[in-house]
């Protein structure tokens, strides 16, 4: 769990780290940033709701299955290159998506998005871990810290830039990506690369989710991102009857999500960490994102309750967000980069499927019909981490005995030498 001491250092990072962090907020705003216009795409480029979400869906489902290999690329090449590679991925994609003409070719460039962000996002983590002052948990809510941030001013700019042209967000994201590039070129040092990992097999992130921790943290976020972006990428549809279709006040709706997301992720969550064990944070944080799922559901037809709703799911996911992390990074002994790979891979493949199942949902049986949906996804996830309690141990700073934890190790070395 959390001390105070690695929450006081959390501000005091080498500057390579403040690179890699402000790179990653610029990479979270690319998951914000085309809420605000949806409708807008939909309306200029004559696509359905379901055609608009697979912006979601495409750059989600491509970023889910590259991040199963991004750490046996960045273990070979190293976490700078890897993280310069998935950066200028993004500039070209995001600027190719700006100049499109249709909705098939936003969808296919947003494809190409998500390889980039897939290289980006999970060596960033590994790399914030393995560099930055005070710890593992410090290091988590800085990055927590930066994916709130990105997603509180993704919608905004998305919103604000949006307002003038549907293209806009996505020229501007390029740009935005560009200075990340430099920042990470000219700040982190071939020295940061000097603890490079072994090189990991192609397969280690596949292997990773048969260790009994690992696999139940995954499948627990399946469930969860799928409630998550039910709630990021379908309710702006829900919000234009009730007369929030316009991008700037789409964008402030988000930016307030955004900023709940930051808050809780950065202040909140640490607080009930050092109370708690993390899955019980789990066990009583997420039947209230179930509950304010269903509070949506039920009040779809007012505008204060469902803006409301979308502040606290905003608050309720930052802490989820931050204390699934450190689960994850702390349930096993395995490399972080491999770690990450795995549970990052099926976790936005889980929330790719959210976004075409909410639309359908939504037409074929009631615009209630996908936030109760994700409120049934929650619920299962709390389940699977309710009834794995035992395998999550680990998690909450319970080890194995010496002489149980090296039975295991050995077991692993004779699959992997079997193999």
């Amino acid at each position: 769990m959390s001390t105070s001491t690695e929450t006081g250092s959390i501000l005091r990072q080498p500057k390579a780290v403040w690179a890699v962090a402000f790179a990653c907020v610029v990479a979270f705003m690319g998951i914000g940033l085309v809420d605000p216009i949806l409708p807008a795409i939909a309306s200029e480029l004559q696509a359905t709701p379901t055609e608009t979400v697979m912006l979601f869906t495409s750059y989600l489902v491509i970023t889910g299955i590259a991040m199963f290999f991004t750490s046996w690329i960045s273990s070979r090449i190293g976490a700078k290159r890897t993280l310069l590679a998935g950066l200028a991925l993004i500039v070209v994609f995001a600027t190719a998506a700006g100049f499109s003409g249709d909705i098939e070719s936003v969808i296919g460039f947003r494809a190409g998005w998500g390889l980039g962000n897939a290289l980006f996002i999970s060596t960033a983590l590994a790399t914030i871990v393995g560099a930055a002052a005070g710890g593992t948990s410090s290091a988590i809510i800085l990055y927590e810290a930066a994916l709130g941030l990105g997603l509180a001013i993704g919608p905004l700019l998305g919103g604000l830039l949006g307002s003038i042209s549907w293209r806009g967000p996505f020229f501007g994201t390029a740009a935005l990506m560009a200075v990340g590039f430099i920042a990470i070129l000219t700040l982190l040092r071939p020295n940061s690369d000097a603890a490079r990992p072994t090189p990991t097999r192609l397969s280690a992130p596949f292997r990773a989710l048969a260790r009994p921790a690992l696999g139940l943290l995954a499948a627990a976020a399946v469930f969860y991102n799928f409630g998550f972006f039910v709630l990021l990428a379908y309710t702006p549809f829900a919000l234009v009857p009730l007369g929030v279709g316009d991008a700037i006040g789409l964008g402030l709706v988000f930016f307030g999500w955004g900023v709940a997301v930051a808050v809780t992720s950065v202040w909140v969550a640490p607080i009930l960490t050092r109370r708690m064990p993390r899955t019980r944070v789990l066990w009583l944080v997420m039947p209230l994102l179930a509950l304010d799922l269903l509070a949506l559901a039920l009040f779809i037809d007012s505008l204060p309750a469902v803006i409301t709703g979308v502040i606290v799911g905003g608050m309720l996911l930052g802490v989820l967000n931050t204390v699934l992390t450190e689960c994850v990074m702390e349930a096993t002994d395995l490399p972080r980069s491999v770690a990450s790979s795995a549970y990052s891979g099926v976790r936005f493949l889980g929330g790719a499927v959210a976004p075409p199942v909410a639309t359908l949902l939504a037409e074929a049986l009631s615009p209630s019909a996908p936030f109760v949906a994700g409120a049934v996804a929650v619920l299962v996830s709390v389940a699977i981490v309710i009834l794995g309690r035992k395998q999550l141990r680990a998690a909450d700073g319970v080890h194995e005995p010496a002489a149980a934890e090296a039975l295991r190790e050995a077991e692993a070395i004779g699959i992997g030498d079997a193999s």
